[in-house]
């Protein structure tokens, strides 16, 4: 069990890391890309530019409180 669960802190700790908000986008933007090519649509580029939008917001909230 103690093994368990030090894989599950491992996999919170790599996938959430120090900010939740990028882990949800990015899985928001894969859920999106995955409906768009279901469609029929070329969905490649959603999560390139949701990637890129929310690491610079990252980066703006840092910078802004340090």
């Amino acid at each position: 069990m103690n093994r368990l669960r030090a894989l599950a802190a491992f996999l919170y700790d790599f996938v959430v890391g120090d900010d939740p908000l990028i882990a949800v986008v990015v899985v928001l933007a894969l859920a999106l890309t995955a409906l768009l090519v279901h469609s029929g649509v070329a969905g490649w580029w959603v999560t390139p530019v949701a990637v890129v939008a929310v690491l610079s917001g990252s980066l703006l909230r840092a910078a802004r409180s340090g």
